[in-house]
Parts: C-alpha cells; structure tokens; sequence
C-alpha cells in the first residue's frame, strides 16, 4: 500500500468516524425525545426507553453509512484540494485519478461492512425493538403467533390468516371465527383473500350483531364461506358469496405489528420465506424486491464514494468546500428518493424485483462515472 494510500485511508476514517458519531448521536437524541411521550404513557421505563433507542442504531448506521461516506470523501478531496495537494500530486506525473482508488475500496469494503451488519446483527436488534414497539409501547398483547401463521385474539373473535402483504393491504387463507358471550361458535368465515378498504361505508346487515361490533375496519373478502349458528334451528345456516365487505375488529396497523418484516431476516431465511410463500400460492413480489435491495443497498457505498472524489476535486470546491458537502447531501437525498420510487414500482407490481431494487444504482453509477470523468 503506497503512502498517499496510506494517507487518505488515515484522512477518510477520522472524518467518517466523526461524521457518523455526530449523526449517530442526533438520530438517538431525536428518536428518544420525539417518543418521549410515548413512553411515558405505556409505562416503560426511561432506562428501557433509551435500549429501545439504541437497538435501533445498528439499522440506522447501515441506512446512513452511505451519506457519511459522501461526505467523509468530499471533506478530505476538498482539504487536499484547498491545500494543493491535489495540484502537488499532478506536479509529480500522477493523475488524480489514482486517488479514487482509495475512495473505491474504502467504499466496497464499507458496503461489505453494510451488508455484514444487515445479516447479523441488524435483523436480531430490529426484531427485538420491534417485539418492544408493539408489544410494549403499543401493548398488542393479543398476538398468538406470528410469521406465516398469524393469529390474533379480537374482544369476541379469533382471526386466522396465513399470509398478510403490508404493501397492498391484502390478506390471505382467512378463517375468522366469531364467538357469542357464552364462548359458543356464533359464526365461522373462510374466505380465501381480502383486501382493506378505505374511506367507504361498510354496508352491514343490521341485524348482524357481530359485524355491528365492530371497530369500524372494512374489508373486502373474495370466495367467502360463511357458517352463521341458528338457535331455532340449532345448527349452521352455510352461505357462499363471491365477495362480501365485513367490518373486523383489527386493521392493517394490528397485523404489520406481527408480520416479520425484511430488516428482521437475513438474506438466506428472507430467500426461503419467499419460496414457501409462492409454494402456497401467495405472490411474494414485496419480499423478491426487499430480497434484492438487500444486496443492491450496499452498493451505493462505492458510488457515493466516486461522486464524493469527483465533487472534492472541483475547482469551486478549492474556494468553497461547504458548497461541496451541500452537493453530497443533495446527491445523498437524491438518491433516497430514486430508491424509494423505484422499489415503490417494484411493489406495486409495475416494476420486476430486481430492476426496481437495483435501477437507481445503474442510474446513479452512471452519472458518476461520467461526473468523475469530467472532474479533471
């Protein structure tokens, strides 16, 4: 490893260090004081409160590492730049572009580190905040069991679903059973798939008292089965609808609080909850774009790296480093929000997994490699 090498591997990681110790420490201050509240009225002690904080931070290091590494690499190209020792390296018959070369390994090694933590300790720290969330903060002591299963213990219902897609707010393999004030089956509904419905008004046979109890959640179920106990009769009236709206006593918030979610799983268990999913013929087009974005995340860390060595060594930035950093902030936001809108399209179906999880690193490589080229 040569001494310019040397040197700004040296330069990179004290300004990274303090870059993301000074994010690190806004992000828990912010979270803790926000959610103050919060934890006062569910009981929970401040001690505890602040755990829960920080096993947040393992997620929140890998989801802000690639904006520190911009800026680490802006600030120590903007100071070589500011002190000419950029223009020194020149003098000496070496192209500047031998100094990316840093920028590049520190950032593949970052992004290594990035998806490293996501497979360890980020889904153990998440699904651990998570299980205090909403079974602490929150109180949803009603959950039975969770993952593919779900069951869930309603005022005077058990429901039943073996998938839930938080995307789309649909579920499916439903089994809802309703019980009277005797503990008595009042009623059993199968159906094989629902879908939440917003903003309409449930329209509900008045004398249904069990659908009348509800909380007012409308969904709308597919190929329902539906066994209503007549006491005249003293057995189940059996009626079949193609679909039928039902008023529940959960929505889409009670089930997201016990769906595993992506952060919790590393890339092997989220790869083989995908394949029992589609085994049970569920789509599993979320979790195949989160499946992706697993290892398409980590890799902005070497173009953020290429952009922070093409920004620092701008001639404005000589005479204005603020001004460089402002860039990488900008190109660190740009970039969330082309992530975010690509794998949206990938969500809804628009996009396939793996184009909508990666396409924002095509595009921003790109650009780059075509700002890096044109920085000299």
């Amino acid at each position: 490893m040569s001494i310019l090498t040397q040197y700004w591997i040296k330069e990179f990681s004290r300004f990274f260090l303090i870059i993301q110790t000074i994010v690190m420490s806004i992000f828990i201050s912010v979270d803790y004081l926000t959610n103050l509240d919060k934890f006062l009225k569910s009981g929970i002690s401040l001690i505890s409160a602040l755990g829960y904080v920080l096993l947040k931070t393992p997620f929140m290091f890998v989801q802000l590492t690639p904006a520190g590494i911009i800026l680490a690499v802006v600030t120590v190209f903007g100071l070589m730049n500011r002190n000419n020792e950029l223009l020194a390296i020149r003098a000496g018959g070496i192209s500047t572009y031998y100094m990316v070369m840093p920028a590049v390994i520190t950032g593949i090694s970052l992004g290594l580190l990035m998806f490293f933590l996501g497979e360890t300790v980020v889904p153990l720290t998440m699904s651990k905040a998570n299980h205090i969330k909403y079974s602490v903060i929150k109180k949803n002591r009603n959950v039975y069991a969770v993952r593919e299963n779900i069951w869930i213990k309603g005022d005077s219902s058990i429901y039943h679903f073996r998938y839930f897609n938080p995307t789309d707010k649909t579920i499916a393999g439903i089994t809802i059973t309703f019980l009277d004030k005797n503990f008595k089956i009042s009623k059993r509904v199968d159906a094989d798939n629902g879908q939440f419905q917003e903003n309409k008004n449930l329209k509900t046979n008045e004398a249904d008292t069990t659908i009348r109890q509800s909380k007012n959640s409308k969904w709308l179920l597919y190929r329902v089965l539906e066994q209503t106990f007549d006491k005249k009769i003293q057995d189940f009236i059996i009626k079949e609808y193609d679909q039928k709206e039902i008023g529940l006593e959960l929505n889409p918030d009670d089930l997201k609080a016990v769906v595993k979610k992506a952060e919790e799983m590393d890339f092997r268990e989220l790869a083989a909850h995908i394949k029992k999913v589609e085994n049970e013929g569920y789509d599993a087009t979320t979790y195949k774009v989160d499946l992706f974005g697993k290892t398409a995340f980590p890799f902005i860390c070497v173009i953020m790296s290429i952009i922070g060595a093409a920004t620092g060594m701008r001639r404005f930035v000589k005479e204005n480093l603020a001004f460089g950093i402002t860039i990488g902030i900008i190109a660190s936001f740009l970039y969330w929000i082309v992530y975010g809108f690509s794998t949206s399209l990938g969500y809804a179906r628009m996009l396939p997994p793996f184009i909508s999880a990666w396409s924002a690193n095509f595009l921003f490589l790109c650009g780059a490699l075509i700002y890096l080229l044109n920085s000299e």
